[in-house]
């Protein structure tokens, strides 16, 4: 299962930690990924995303349709 949400296309990042004596170790930020089912009120039915939480404010503030309409046009989908 990737971690990668399906309308906005996050992916991990890549970054290191830093200990107290500034030694620099590898790791990844993951994006905040949640699987959520929406309503599509046009096609009478439920689909299920894997969707990162600031995907989620947009769809609460647009909705679902709108969302998936804005995020193909720019190109994420």
């Amino acid at each position: 299962m990737s971690r990668v949400c399906d309308l906005t296309g996050k992916t991990a990042m890549k970054g290191n930690n830093v200990s107290h004596s500034n030694v620099k170790t590898k790791r990844k930020f993951y994006p905040n990924l949640k699987l959520q089912k929406f309503y599509i009120p046009e096609e009478d039915r439920w689909i299920t995303l894997k969707v990162s939480t600031s995907a989620i404010k947009t769809i609460n503030k647009v909705g679902i349709s709108e969302a998936i309409n804005r995020f193909v046009k720019k190109g994420f989908l």
